[in-house]
């Protein structure tokens, strides 16, 4: 593994965020992934951070919330494109309740150097993340347009502020 300055990849990061990335947990012996495409890199506490939005009905989230970490994947210019719309379509569209997504598209999973969620060898780029401030996004607070587009079912998101304890390609 390469280890890596995450600002040097900064730009990188965050224009695969606006593709997809996968965000990974694991908990009790289960693992499991889901697609993103909401998140930023920044500093807080003097700290870099990944800061990543996950819906209340996620099964991702509870695994979150039990352990208090999680990785980020992305690819990196050597992935195939082609390789990453079919796992951002499918593991956008499957709940982990239901199937080892993981499993499905054949990754293979590395233990995390410094958290116990795996990076994936496919999507090797990857941040290692654990959380330091999460706070559920308050729907009176949110304007009216965003409000109707994204949250008329009312399955609100809340905000992870992982500090990205470890970075490094595989």
């Amino acid at each position: 593994m390469e280890q890596i300055n995450i600002f040097d990849h900064a730009s990188h990061i965050m224009n695969a965020v606006k593709s997809g990335v996968l965000l990974t947990a694991k908990a009790d012996g289960k693992v499991n992934t889901m697609a993103i495409s909401w998140g930023m890199i920044g500093i807080e506490w003097n700290k870099p951070v990944f800061i990543t939005f996950v819906r209340d009905s996620r099964f991702t989230k509870e695994f979150i919330d039990k352990t208090g970490v999680f990785t980020v994947n992305i690819p990196t210019d050597a992935t195939d494109p082609e390789f990453m719309r079919k796992v951002i379509g499918y593991c956008g569209s499957r709940s982990g309740r239901d199937t080892d997504k993981a499993a499905d598209m054949g990754f293979t999973l590395v233990d995390g150097i410094t958290v116990d969620s795996p990076a994936i060898k496919e999507i090797p780029l990857t941040l290692e993340c654990k959380v330091i401030y999460k706070q559920k996004q308050d729907p009176f607070a949110l304007d009216e347009s965003n409000k109707a587009r994204f949250y008329g079912d009312g399955d609100i998101h809340t905000a992870y502020y992982g500090e990205i304890v470890n970075s490094y390609i595989i």
